[in-house]
């Protein structure tokens, strides 16, 4: 059933924020328990999830076996993998994908009926389930969100944003609550036994992005301000190959284009990537972004040619793309599409076990807003999803299995508690800052502006959403700027080796943060009160 803001007048048992594929399938594998689910945008909208274009990564082809993907993932990971993770996830694929079919998504089938499956770069082999080519992620959402609809358990509350996680003596409360389209409103206080953060990535916090406007990293930020350790997050993933046509987010073109042959091409029409790595367009991620992006530094432009592996099959095949190209002035049937490497991929996050459970207890989080150790400095194509549903099922199934305890009270709003819509110029401002200095080429000098700029806005801020932006950009751009190497998508152009001493995962705190932010320059004393 689906409710506003303004029915929220009790306790609740279980509160699941995010209305993206961890969230609503989280929510599924909790029923008949009754749950309520927080969407800050209409169910179905505002996730990355539903514009995911690649797939499912699934060993579920003759031949293919759960090992083999899991080798694939450590191989790009850039030695950062928690190995056993990605076993497991790889193992429970399957069984998620039949979860999913029985949820309704109609995975593309071969002439035998059978799953057809694609490959994507730095796979091994063909693994990906898609839906009509490019539109898994749509249709995966779309088939959720009606099973969820359906479900009386489950309990939707619609633009509502948490911007304020709740906790008393290390345990989760509640959350503190505000109308998405109306952040002057008085907000709301929902005490909860548990929450399950599933609110997506950080990607809108640059200004070249894939990610809708809703991936601020407010889940990450809020996580962050009630004490949660928080993994990796220097490792943003830059797709290489997002559409550059002036949209605020731009649109992607799917990897699996250059999986059927599409190439990369400079303002020249020559070939680039082939010299810098065996696999050249299906080389990892982070190599052809930053390929893509030399070759836009250097003034030579970057374009995605499918005019000959695909010509007039484009249409078909990858309808999506060919939508956001064809809106945009471009057939891509007959001409090359400009493209530049966009924010995508957050692989850090809130710090999880094996079963989703963050440092606070009662706090679980799935998808994108959480760290597992599955992907390692970078990311593989299409285990995004995968993991998403996999810790999702996780979670549901570590929550089932525990007694939570009955919250003694409404839990108060924090005392420094402050709406008002974000100013636009400081948005701008660090979405600017994150693309120019905390993006594909990093180095010393650019993330110490970043982290002094990013500690100043936090601590200055007089939005709460404004302020929780700025957390989730300092903790980026503070990790980045601790480590002292490269390593998958982390590249510093002062430190452009890989140092075998620095493959360790970061673990780090907001607390951590504003000690690097001290030892860097000491902060002015301000007035203002530091929001909690």
């Amino acid at each position: 059933m689906t409710n506003n803001i303004h029915t929220l007048t009790r306790a609740d048992d279980i509160v699941i924020v995010g209305g993206g594929l961890a969230g609503l399938f989280c929510a599924l594998k909790l029923a008949p328990r009754p749950v309520t689910l927080i969407s800050a945008a209409p169910l179905g909208q505002g996730s990355s999830s539903a514009w995911a274009q690649g797939g499912i990564a699934a060993a579920v082809a003759e031949g293919d076996t759960p090992e083999a993907h899991a080798a694939d993932t450590i191989a790009v990971g850039g030695g950062l993998v928690d190995a056993a993770v990605a076993l497991g996830i790889a193992r429970e694929a399957a069984p998620r994908i039949h979860d999913l079919l029985t949820y309704g998504v109609p995975f593309d089938r071969d002439l035998e009926g059978r799953l057809a499956v694609g490959r994507e770069a730095a796979h091994s082999a063909r693994r990906i389930v898609h839906v009509r080519g490019d539109g898994a992620g749509a249709a995966i959402i779309a088939a959720l969100s009606e099973a969820v609809r359906r479900t009386p358990s489950i309990r939707v509350i619609e633009g509502v944003v948490a911007e304020t996680l709740l906790t008393e003596d290390g345990a989760v409360t509640g959350l503190q609550l505000r109308e998405a389209g109306n952040l002057s409103a008085r907000p709301l206080v929902l005490a909860a036994r548990a929450v399950v953060l599933a609110t997506g990535g950080i990607g809108h916090l640059y200004a070249v992005t894939t990610n809708p406007r809703e991936a601020g990293g407010s889940g990450l930020a809020i996580a962050a301000r009630a004490g949660a350790v928080i993994a990796d997050p220097e490792f943003v993933q830059f797709h290489p190959t997002a559409i550059m046509t002036g949209g605020d987010p731009a649109p992607l073109a799917t990897e699996a284009l250059r999986g059927e042959g599409a190439t990369l091409i400079n303002g020249n029409g020559e070939r680039f990537m082939a010299a810098r790595h065996p696999l050249a367009e299906l080389a990892p991620r982070d190599i052809v972004a930053r390929g893509v992006f030399a070759e836009i530094a250097a003034g030579r432009g970057a374009f995605l040619d499918a005019r000959a592996a695909l010509g007039a099959r484009f249409a078909d095949r990858f309808p999506t793309v060919h939508a956001s190209c064809i809106g945009a002035g471009i057939d891509p049937a007959t001409q090359i599409i400009p493209i530049a490497p966009a924010a995508h991929y957050h692989m850090g996050g809130v710090a999880v076990d094996g079963r989703g459970r963050s440092s606070i207890d009662g706090l679980w989080a799935g998808g994108e807003v959480s760290s597992t150790g599955a992907h390692g400095a970078n990311r593989l194509a299409s285990n995004s999803l995968l993991e998403a549903v996999v810790y999702a099922a996780r979670i549901a199934e570590d929550i089932e299995g525990r007694i939570l305890p009955s919250p003694a009270r409404l839990p108060d709003a924090p005392a420094a508690s402050r709406g008002g819509t974000p100013d636009a110029a400081a948005v701008q401002r660090l979405r600017k800052m994150m693309s120019a200095h905390v993006g594909v080429v990093r180095d010393g000098d650019g993330l110490t502006e970043a982290v002094q700029h990013f500690a100043g806005l936090e601590r200055e801020a007089t939005s709460i959403a404004l302020h929780n932006m700025a957390i989730s950009a300092l903790l980026v751009a503070a990790s980045a700027w601790s480590r002292r190497e490269s390593r998958g998508a982390h590249f510093r152009a002062d430190h452009p080796a890989e140092i075998p001493a620095l493959a360790r995962r970061t673990m780090t705190t907001l607390a951590a943060a504003r000690e690097i932010v001290a030892g860097l320059s000491p902060l002015p004393r301000v007035a203002k009160p530091m929001i909690a």
